[in-house]
């Protein structure tokens, strides 16, 4: 009998064991699951939120809006589009006008507002970007074709960004001649160096394009400094007196000169070539744009910014980055209801894009001497 109970305690054991062994299982799994999902989405997040970057940007316009189709507009589409992307804040403030200290107080109320980078767009911010970062040690200031020649002496908490102007003139140029045309002129605005890079670039690939072709004799240029950034009379009489002397194509230049020159390209049935954005909703006379891909070399900075932890890395702190090809920071709008040439297509412009950012066209971005060429060029001042 003895015996008989033992084997029933025996059995009545092994029974709880295994009937045991199955929850086991289950709580292990259950802590295999939950447990690492915990750690790999809480605990993570929770210290990327306290070591993230909080990034508060301000974009000051100039003596524009941020409608103006132009530096102020697509400088701040490269800030807010970058901000929704990254989950950081961007805003924009306007000066009261156009002078130094409503630029200088325009910031500091951004900056008061929370702002920790502050954007601005141009070469009328110089004077503001020599004085105020030095009293904002902490917040990062970028500037927009701002070059050392407009802040000799960058902080290091201040990062400026040039373009390779001459680049986007020789694409213009080189497109231009290869579409057609052979009586081009140029048509620019002040001679400040910007201006005179997409000159002498426009000269270049004209130039390299007739070479190509093999026509360097039938193409030719016309070459003047209006020496204003705004439309007047004399320009609409010197460019119409070009489209009839039989000019073609006019790269214009300087800001608002090139209202002047659609006046008389309206006249002449002429064509132009626009300039640093894509212009080609300001008039259907403009056949392609020599860009600077503003929005672009804002989202570069802004990304080195958020991955230097807030600060400016080697790369931009204190130090002016000139901008080309290389960095898809120049070149010419290829958007379907801006891309008008008549046989030159996209995919010749892409090849040829390539050649510009792999050094195989030499471009020379010198401006204080006339490129040398085998087109006739005609100097007028």
């Amino acid at each position: 009998m003895k015996k008989v109970v033992t084997i029933l305690l025996v059995l009545c054991m092994v029974l709880s064991v295994v009937a045991c062994a199955p929850a086991a299982t289950t709580t292990e799994t259950t802590e295999a699951t939950e447990a690492p999902a915990a750690e790999a989405t809480e605990a993570p997040v929770a210290e990327a939120t306290e070591a993230a970057v909080a990034l508060n940007i301000a974009m000051v316009t100039d003596v524009g809006n941020i409608d103006d189709k132009s530096f102020n507009e697509f400088t701040w589409k490269g800030c807010s589009d970058w901000a929704a992307e990254n989950g950081m804040v961007a805003n924009y403030y306007r000066p009261s006008e156009d002078s130094d200290e409503a630029r200088i107080e325009t910031i500091k109320t951004a900056i008061e507002k929370g702002a920790n980078v502050i954007v601005c767009p141009g070469y009328l911010f110089g004077a503001t970007y020599q004085q105020l970062p030095q009293q904002y040690p902490d917040v990062m200031f970028l500037g927009i074709d701002l070059g050392i020649g407009d802040v000799p002496e960058p902080q290091a908490n201040t990062a400026l960004i040039t373009y390779q102007e001459e680049q986007s003139g020789f694409l213009a140029g080189y497109a231009a001649v290869m579409d057609g045309y052979t009586k081009l002129a140029f048509l620019g605005g002040i001679d400040v160096p910007a201006v005179v890079r997409y000159g002498f670039g426009f000269v270049q690939g004209a130039n390299q394009a007739a070479v190509e072709l093999g026509n360097t004799a039938d193409v030719s240029m016309k070459y003047w400094y209006s020496g204003s950034f705004a439309p007047n009379d004399e320009i609409k009489t010197k460019t119409a007196g070009w489209y009839t002397e039989g000019t073609q194509i006019i790269f214009a230049a300087g800001g608002g000169i090139l209202y002047s020159a659609i006046a008389s390209a309206d006249e002449a049935d002429g064509k132009l070539i626009g300039v640093d954005v894509d212009q080609s909703s300001v008039s259907e006379r403009i056949i392609t744009s020599a860009k600077k891909e503003l929005e672009n070399s804002v989202k570069l900075a802004l990304s080195d910014l958020l991955d230097n932890g807030g600060v400016w890395s080697a790369t931009y702190a204190g130090v002016e980055n000139k901008l080309g090809a290389a960095q898809d920071c120049v070149g010419l709008p290829t958007d379907a209801t801006a891309w008008r040439f008549s046989t030159f297509t996209v995919d010749q412009y892409n090849a040829l894009l390539e050649k510009v950012k792999s050094g195989e066209y030499v471009i020379s971005s010198a401006i204080d001497m006339q490129p040398t060429v085998t087109i006739a060029v005609d100097y007028q001042n």
